[in-house]
């Protein structure tokens, strides 16, 4: 592995840093990764790597190998397409319901919040390297929001199932540091979409807010190249 460095010594900076790198096939499928080694490359302490290893392999990107040593596990283009397509049915699912409920004031507020911590982010028209977490999490809490909103738990479990496999959660986010421009515009369009989202919620127009949040799941694979990012694996 190259030398890289993160934008943070925090869990959430390292998974970043290796999920990137997993992308551009800096870490190639078989690549045996250890807490030591990693540590040193990225010039942070063994308790981040740690738990961004966990992480990953609860996105599907790394497996055990041996006690301690983790490896990139091998995927293909097909097999995040399907997962990233079903996360999208699932959570229009989810959103469909909610809108035919109404959004209780407690989502509305959460949802609220997630836009207008989106609309920060974006307002300087340009990123930083610390935005990539800010971003990562504020959207991870915008799709919790919609579906743990729903009254049951049977969308919210399939999710979670799928979100095993890789680059399906809505918080595998893989943004190319090298190209920030590029990804600010590409973050936009997302934070539209989140907007459009609320908007169709607010109406309570069901069958729109379903389909806005299928189209949402795939602006990490077809819209990056509409920005001169190379189309394929989210990022």
């Amino acid at each position: 592995m190259d030398p890289i460095k993160p934008s943070g010594s925090d869990s959430g900076s390292v998974v970043a840093t290796l999920r990137q790198l997993i992308v551009n096939g800096r870490l190639p499928a078989g690549e045996r990764l250890a807490e030591i080694p990693v540590a040193l490359k990225l010039g942070v302490s063994r308790t981040p790597v740690r738990l961004a290893f966990r992480a990953l392999e609860q996105e599907g990107l790394l497996s055990k190998a041996g006690k301690r040593g983790y490896e990139v596990r091998s995927f293909s283009e097909a097999d995040v397409r399907a997962a990233v397509e079903v996360r999208g049915t699932l959570e229009g699912l989810a959103a469909r319901h909610l809108a035919e409920r109404g959004m209780p004031p407690a989502v509305r507020q959460a949802l609220a919040e997630c836009l207008a911590e989106g609309a920060a982010v974006l307002a300087k028209g340009h990123l930083v390297d610390e935005d990539i977490g800010r971003w990562g999490r504020l959207n991870q809490r915008f799709h919790d929001t919609l579906v743990n909103a729903h009254e049951s738990r049977v969308i919210a479990d399939a999710i979670a199932r799928n979100n095993h496999l890789p680059f399906a959660s809505a918080d595998s986010l893989a943004l190319d540091r090298s190209a920030l421009p590029a990804e600010y515009q590409k973050l936009r369009i997302a934070q539209l979409q989140h907007q459009l989202v609320f908007d169709a919620l607010e109406r309570r127009e069901s069958a729109r807010v379903e389909m806005l949040m299928r189209e949402h799941a795939w602006v990490g694979f077809r819209y990056g190249q509409l920005f001169g990012l190379p189309d394929g694996l989210p990022g």
